[in-house]
């Protein structure tokens, strides 16, 4: 496979296919199977399995089958029937990742009308549908509108630009970038000494932990703060935390061992959700080494999809009995001079997301940023009352927003539900009127079933004589001297 489009288009998955049209973002110079144009593409293995879209001419990989309708059917009518029963078949497939067969699929039984129903069939539902996406378009639309405005909150928090108004009216609580540098020095001096006093009072060395380090904070990268408030200053995240410190590797199940470890699909919308959780054993030193407190963030450090990793979650009390993979870093924010809030919010903006995937993004497949990456990621940064001010305005507006986001996602359900409901009539008789004189169903096919024999039989005389041909050539080579 490449991209950089030499061969055939290659189609692997519905990830390419954007709801209009299949992107022709891979290629191969080497197909193994062709789909011809006019195919229906089925995905027949892990998370998008039972997914339908319109196929293409192009290579096809191991996960697509391209199921090719007889060319007296109307290809729109197969594919919406196919839409109605897939979880007929999806129910089917097997397997930790879950797989369909091709039997499963040639198997799969459809409802078949006369053809001439099949196509009133076909445009009645492509006029309703038509109206229920530009009723969904709107509210897609309406989501991402959602999306700028919350990007726009953060742009106006981490420039001061949302907290000017507190500022002026607090101006006793606001501190200078010397204060702030001043103040991030201290605090890590005695974080220092307190973790040297716990390394001291742990044996210091003979297999423990290694000696605790001394880090100074950095000074202002230059030309950072040209549209930030004055009295802000601007900080690598490692002087804002203690070392990052990555996950275990142990094998976990969700049967087996005795404590949670949390994994990347525990960190969902910046919150832990424990509901998918496995679990394994450990002994005391590897409990206390992947321990959680209540204010850790855990950062998601590796992943296929760039947009993924740096994705963060905060830690709550009620999550500090678990333990965390080695997909994530636990970051462990210095509170007395940062909000773990404070750095969660920012670190989702779009100045600090264009850090992380500059930092993460690879051509390999598998894009990672690393602990180091991590702590030179430079963040904007007032005095801790306004950060909590900020945290604040920001909860308030994020709630409204998330509300509007769950008001239009139950549209979005309600909408699909109404698309079932359609096909439902459509496939049970109900949503066109049926007329006896339409060529009955068995007619057609019958006459499917006559051309598809008559194809076949032109086909084998073929190979027929091309075994001939190859038997006369291998034949002398047995004959006697």
């Amino acid at each position: 496979m490449n991209r950089d489009g030499k061969g055939v288009p290659y189609v692997t998955g519905p990830e390419q296919w954007d709801g209009e049209k299949v992107h022709k973002d891979k290629w191969t110079t080497e197909p193994a199977r062709m789909a011809p144009d006019g195919c229906i593409f089925i995905t027949v293995k892990g998370a998008g399995v039972g997914k339908l879209f319109p196929g293409i001419a192009c290579a096809i990989g191991r996960d697509v089958y391209a199921y090719h309708p007889s060319p007296e059917l109307p290809r729109k009518f197969i594919e919406l029937s196919l839409r109605f029963t897939i979880a007929e078949v999806v129910a089917e497939a097997k397997g930790d990742i879950p797989g369909l067969s091709k039997a499963h699929i040639l198997q799969h039984s459809i409802p078949l009308p006369p053809l001439a129903e099949q196509k009133r069939i076909v445009a009645k539902i492509e006029e309703l549908f038509s109206e229920l996406d530009a009723g969904e378009e709107s509210l897609r639309r309406a989501r991402r509108q959602l999306g700028v405005y919350r990007q726009s909150l953060l742009k106006q928090a981490f420039e001061g630009k949302l907290t000017a108004p507190w500022r002026a009216q607090h101006p006793d609580l606001l501190e200078s970038p010397d204060q702030l540098l001043a103040r991030i020095q201290a605090e890590r001096q005695a974080r220092y000494e307190q973790q040297l006093e716990e390394w001291e009072a742990a044996g210091g060395g003979r297999g423990k932990p290694k000696k605790p380090t001394a880090v100074k904070a950095s000074a202002i990268p230059e030309g950072f703060l040209d549209s930030t408030a004055e009295c802000w200053m601007a900080t690598p995240l490692g002087n804002l935390i203690d070392e990052p410190a990555y996950g275990t590797s142990k094998k976990c199940g969700y049967e087996t061992g005795s404590i949670g470890v949390l994994r990347i699909p525990n960190v969902v919308n910046g919150a832990i959700d424990s509901g998918d959780l496995k679990f394994a054993d450990f002994n005391q030193a590897e409990r206390e080494g992947y321990a959680l407190q209540a204010g850790d963030l855990l950062l998601i450090r590796s992943n296929g999809s760039v947009s993924i990793v740096g994705r963060c979650a905060l830690v709550e009390t009620k999550h500090e009995d678990y333990l965390y993979a080695g997909y994530l870093i636990r970051l462990r924010p210095l509170q007395r001079v940062i909000a773990p809030r404070f750095i969660l919010n920012q670190l989702s903006s779009t100045r600090l997301r264009s850090q992380i995937e500059s930092a993460a993004k690879s051509t390999s497949g598998v894009n990672n940023i690393n602990s180091k990456e991590i702590q030179r990621l430079t963040l904007t940064l007032p005095s801790l009352p306004e950060q909590q001010e900020i945290v604040r305005l920001l909860d308030e507006q994020f709630e409204v927003i998330e509300q509007n986001e769950r008001e239009i996602d139950a549209a979005l359900k309600r909408s699909e539900a109404l698309r079932q409901s359609i096909l439902k009539k459509a496939f049970t008789g109900q949503l066109v009127s049926q007329d006896p004189t339409d060529e009955p169903a068995s007619t057609l096919l019958t006459r499917i079933q006559t051309e598809r024999k008559a194809a076949d039989q032109v086909v084998k005389p073929k190979k027929k004589a091309a075994r001939r041909r190859a038997k006369r050539v291998r034949k002398p080579s047995h004959e006697a001297p």
